[in-house]
């Protein structure tokens, strides 16, 4: 999921936001800093608990009954949602079915909205900052999450010492039940869960889909089942430059989908790829680099920016906020970088309406590291007024295959039609919802699978993680208090350089640049404390 750097944030980006916000219906309030009381009660909420299903293997909820109450303990209670994403036409229809289904089991409403892709990671901290009323928030290692921690915008799920408890152990025995503890232990940071990691592959391997109807028309899909390398690309990207012209741009890039990305590059950066400091996940070295002392890192900007001087790249790839599903949704695009997992392909296809026309070549080794335990979480936010309503709507997401699904593909006969009892295809009207998110939202193993995907996708999941090489840093997450002004001022500072040098937009040369006055601005200091409680970790094992 997937690997995003940040953007310049500027005066009239924030009051753009503060509208945005008004329009979503996101209204700030006073916060509480990790103090929130619930006012749901343990009892209850047990209760409503138990009335999910208690496995990644539970069938289908029914529809609930007018047998089926939530505990009267349980007083009415309006969930905002929000996630990573474009924005849905049916959400009104989607938020009514969930209500209808919600409120018997812990009267809670929901009421969702998104932040797309390319906004997320700027916008978010305007949330915090101006402690704006959310419940359950999409986060990641890859989008600040560390960072966001840092300045109290989520709480600590399982800490006994809170105001409102230890929220996992009270409402979320599903998810314990059901979640893979390399998950939970590799995304806490001081010991506390602040995000319920997605039960999904738990791998990483990078590589690049494409459009299989165009690389047949211009006669590459030989030359494609050879790609080894990035560098092998090349030649077939000018092929379609040459035969497509305009109409097809060979290769989308965007800040945070690059062949730098995370996923493609190999850096573990101990938690938040938003700040500088890393370890080689695919190496056994648990020494502490800048990213600028990987010769990789350095060739892959030269070999982006050949690329990008060849015509191979768009040219506003700097600057664009358009995700890469959207892009390929347009029809005009051959390939894009993307994190890959089995299947990805027809995932994606179905998720851009083009089922059976995209395909996937992956590269580089499967690895595994605390980005992948923490790379696609659900956070409940400091401003909640009833976290453990919050709390228990996620463990539902973990358990309730009924819930998960319709969030997730919609309304059946609507937005999709079943096959089989799990199997599904696109509904007439798919194009009103269909979200292609359903790796951040809750239990994936509850998931549908498209008819154009394996049946035995689950099983392939379990194989890909098996082998994978593991991080010398597995486990730990760099707690960026002791340094967060230092750490404030290199993301800023990245702001200025990353997404135009990764895609290839400026000289390579201005990495320098860039490495300079992150050297003038604390680096040394946050890769000390880096490396300083990677240490202890490591000795403490």
């Amino acid at each position: 999921m997937f690997r995003k750097g940040s953007k310049r944030v500027k005066s009239s980006t924030m009051l753009l936001s503060v509208i945005l916000l008004t329009s979503m219906g996101l209204t700030a309030c006073g916060g509480n800093n990790n103090n929130s009381e619930g006012s749901s009660s343990p009892s209850s909420s047990a209760k409503a608990s138990e009335s999910a299903s208690p496995s990644p293997s539970a069938s289908d909820s029914a529809s609930p009954s007018p047998s089926e109450s939530a505990s009267p303990e349980l007083k009415p209670y309006e969930l905002k949602v929000l996630w990573e994403g474009p924005a849905q036409k049916d959400f009104p229809a989607i938020e009514a079915e969930i209500n209808k289904y919600l409120q018997p089991k812990i009267n809670a409403t929901v009421k969702l909205s998104t932040l797309d892709w390319g906004v997320y990671t700027d916008k978010m901290p305007l949330l915090i900052a101006g402690r704006t009323d959310m419940d359950v928030v999409f986060t990641a290692q890859w989008n600040g999450h560390a960072n966001n921690v840092a300045k109290g915008g989520y709480l600590a799920l399982n800490n006994p010492d809170l105001p409102v408890g230890n929220l996992l152990e009270k409402y979320g025995k599903d998810i314990t039940a059901s979640l893979d503890p390399t998950f939970l232990e590799g995304a806490k940071i001081k010991g506390f869960n602040y995000g319920i990691p997605t039960n999904k592959e738990l791998a990483a391997q990078g590589g690049v889909l494409y459009r299989t109807d165009i690389a047949e028309e211009l006669g590459l899909t030989e030359a494609l089942n050879n790609v080894k390398t990035v560098a092998d690309l090349e030649p077939i990207l000018k092929t379609v430059k040459e035969k497509k012209g305009s109409s097809i741009i060979p290769l989308f890039m965007k800040d945070g989908e690059t062949f730098n990305t995370h996923y493609m590059i190999q850096h573990d950066y101990l938690g938040d790829a938003t700040i500088d400091g890393l370890v080689r996940k695919d190496g056994d070295d648990p020494k502490v680099i800048s990213k600028f002392e990987d010769p990789d890192y350095m060739a892959q900007l030269d070999l982006t920016r050949k690329f990008f001087q060849e015509g191979l790249i768009n040219k506003d790839a700097a600057t664009t906020t358009l995700g890469t599903q959207d892009a390929m949704k347009k029809g005009n695009v051959f390939m894009i970088t993307s994190s890959m997992k089995p299947g990805k392909d027809a995932e994606f296809g179905n998720a851009i309406n083009m089922p059976g026309k995209i395909k996937q070549i992956d590269l580089g080794p499967r690895t595994v590291s605390t980005g992948e335990t923490a790379g696609a979480m659900l956070a409940i936010s400091t401003t909640s007024k009833d976290p453990a309503r919050a709390m228990m709507f996620i463990n539902l997401l973990h358990s309730d295959k009924y819930l998960n699904n319709l969030l997730n593909f919609g309304i059946e006969g609507k937005h999709y039609v079943k096959v089989s009892d799990n199997v599904i295809k696109a509904g007439p009207n798919a194009a009103d919802y269909n979200p292609g998110v359903a790796w951040e939202l809750g239990n994936q193993f509850l998931n549908y699978t498209f008819e154009t995907e394996a049946p035995d996708k689950w099983d392939q999941f379990k194989k890909f993680n098996e082998g994978a090489h593991k991080s010398p840093a597995l486990g730990f997450t760099f707690d960026v208090e002791p340094v967060k002004s230092q750490a404030a001022v290199l993301i800023n500072i990245a702001k200025q350089y990353q997404a135009a040098l990764e895609t290839g937009s400026i000289d390579p040369k201005k990495a320098q640049e860039w490495y300079d006055k992150e050297k003038k601005n604390g680096l040394a200091d946050v890769i000390a404390e880096k490396q300083k409680q990677l240490d202890a970790f490591l000795a403490s094992k």
